[in-house]
């Protein structure tokens, strides 16, 4: 059995999975005053989603492109949008919808990216990485 690591489609569906769930959180605690008033309204707590959430993809996306496609652009993506995420309140509380979307967004579009460059890159799971990009050069 692969473990999770091994199995990088795993862990960017969950960080995929972890992203949304954490934009639904942030964008239902001003409709839900009951959830508001809760442990899930504290900043704390979001905080703690979202560093999770940004530990799991960048283990998932740099084991991706140490093991699979050599390319970093998709973590550039999640931690540009994890630190977006983490200023959500950067334009005043009117703007939170929009930079939580934005950011989350950047999330996920990373995890999509690492997802299909892994996939396209099944036919070299034997070779390291370095051999794979020698071989993108010729």
């Amino acid at each position: 059995m692969q473990s999770p690591i091994d199995n990088p489609t795993f862990l960017d569906r969950l960080g995929i999975w972890i992203s949304s769930l954490c934009a639904l959180h942030c964008l239902a605690i001003p409709l839900l005053p009951l959830l508001a008033s809760s442990m899930f309204g504290q900043t704390w707590f979001e905080r703690t989603i979202l560093s999770l959430s940004i530990l799991i993809g960048s283990v998932a996306l740099i084991s991706g492109a140490i093991r699979y496609h050599g390319k970093y652009y998709p973590l550039l993506l999640l931690l540009s949008g994890g630190a977006i995420y983490w200023f959500k309140d950067m334009f005043g509380e009117s703007g939170e919808p929009f930079t939580i979307a934005f950011g989350a967004g950047l999330i996920i579009l990373g995890h999509w990216l690492n997802l299909k460059l892994c996939r396209k890159c099944r036919c070299c799971r034997g070779k390291v990485v370095s051999q794979h990009l020698a071989s993108d050069n010729r």
